[in-house]
Parts: C-alpha cells; structure tokens; sequence
C-alpha cells in the first residue's frame, strides 16, 4: 500500500481531529501504569509521536519523554501545540532513532507499526535504545484480531480495506522476537471510553486525518461519508460506539 505522506495536507487538521478526550487518556495511561515499573522518573520514547499526542500525558505521568517523528511538518505542530518541559520532539524514524544505546526505560508505538516499511531493521533499532528489561508498548491492529470499527463499515469496502494494512499478530511477535525480545509477550485490551455522540465523530473524521483515507478512493469516501450522514441524522444525539483496542507488551531480553 501506498506510503502517507504525514508532510502533507493531513498534519494540517491532524491535533485538533485526533485530540484525546480526558476519559481516553486516563483509561490508557492507567493502562500503561499497571504495566510499566513502579520506580519514578522513567526515560520514555514516543516513537512515531506526530503532533504530541501521548508524550505530555506520558512526561507528566512518568517522566522525561523523547518524541521521536520523521514528518517534519508534523513534528512543527507537536513543538507548538504539545510543549512540555521533560518533552524533547526530534527529528528520527524507526529505523534511525537518534539515541544512544539502552537509553530508554519504555518505548510507545501508538498505530504507527503498520507505517513503518523496514519491520525487521526498526525491531532491531528500537531493542538497541531500549534498557535490557525495558518495555515496548505497542498499540497495534492485526488483521486477525480487526476491531469491528462501526463508523467504517459505512465506506465501501471500508473494512477489507482497513485490514490489509495489518500483518498477523504471530507475524509481529516473531519479528520481534528476532530482534532480541523476549517470548511469549502480553496482549492487553482496553475500551477506548469514548464520549462523543456519532455525529462528533463525523464532524472530527471530515478532516480525513486517519490514514485509512488516504487508500480510498474518492467515490468510496463520498459514499462513506454520505452513509454516515444518513446514519447521524436518524438520532443526532446517538453515542459513538465503542471497540476494544489492543496493546503488545514486549520485553527486552
């Protein structure tokens, strides 16, 4: 599939369109809390971290935090709009993380795996920063596991098409795995606590800010889209649906 250019009109809306809720970063940092050590400060790497979604909320909870995003435009709005003082944004990729060896005490990859084109070379670079011990939270899709996402199945071929931006969850363990993670990870699962209505849903995916649309084709969004509509004006004051979403937690041998 076709690279997202994140340099491009997406970063425009991106902050804004994918903001998390209050609710929803309180449910995914006591997440992170029961899996990560209890000893403060950690060091932290954000990598794929866009426009600063998690690293303030992960500085404030945890301790400093490397954001590290290779889109330049995207990085330009996480300096501007997502600045904490024990939050560094640089220049980087899964691939180059510019750190030194056992630098960090975790990693986050927040739906970013699927972007990243050299799989086996990033899993090796991210085990080289990370402290022996250390933890990788991957919040991932795998196209065994696809969540049923409710406002997709309103775009044509929304959910086939979704899926085969995924590998196979075995798939992304044995890679790991190779890369000097240990055996048999955890896979935790957590609901996202959303509060929005549908039609705040709509109004927020009419940015086009999740990856998924740039694989559309135009008559496909449309036709999603107009669906959608049809859907929010039946019961304007509905409640978006809720999916679980998956993390891997991996450990560095």
């Amino acid at each position: 599939m076709k690279r997202v250019d994140y340099d491009g009109p997406i970063h425009r809306d991106y902050h804004a369109s994918r903001a998390l809720g209050e609710e929803t970063s309180r449910a995914w940092l006591e997440l992170f809390d029961t899996i990560l050590p209890a000893r403060r400060p950690l060091s932290g790497l954000d990598l794929g971290s866009g426009t600063g979604r998690f690293s303030p909320l992960l500085a404030e909870a945890f301790g400093p935090v490397t954001g590290v995003e290779p889109a330049d435009a995207m990085r330009a709005v996480a300096t501007r709009e997502s600045a904490h003082p024990l939050v560094r944004y640089v220049a980087g990729s899964a691939t180059a993380i510019p750190a030194a060896g056992g630098e960090f005490d975790y990693g986050l990859l927040f739906l970013v795996w699927h972007h990243v084109a050299d799989k086996d070379a990033a899993a090796r670079e991210i085990a080289r920063v990370l402290r022996p011990g250390g933890t990788l939270l991957v919040r991932a899709q795998f196209s065994d596991r696809m969540p049923d996402i409710w406002w997709l199945r309103h775009f044509p071929g929304g959910l086939e098409l979704d899926a085969r931006m995924y590998r196979p969850l075995a798939a992304e363990i044995e890679t790991f795995e190779a890369a000097g993670f240990a055996a048999r990870p955890d896979l935790r699962m957590v609901r996202d606590p959303s509060t929005q209505t549908r039609a705040q849903r709509l109004a927020r995916l009419r940015h086009r800010s999740m990856s998924v649309f740039q694989h559309m084709s135009e008559e496909q969004i449309a036709a999603g889209f107009a669906s959608l509509q049809r859907e929010v004006d039946a019961d304007p004051g509905a409640a978006e649906p809720t999916a679980e979403a998956t993390v891997l937690v991996l450990t560095r041998s």
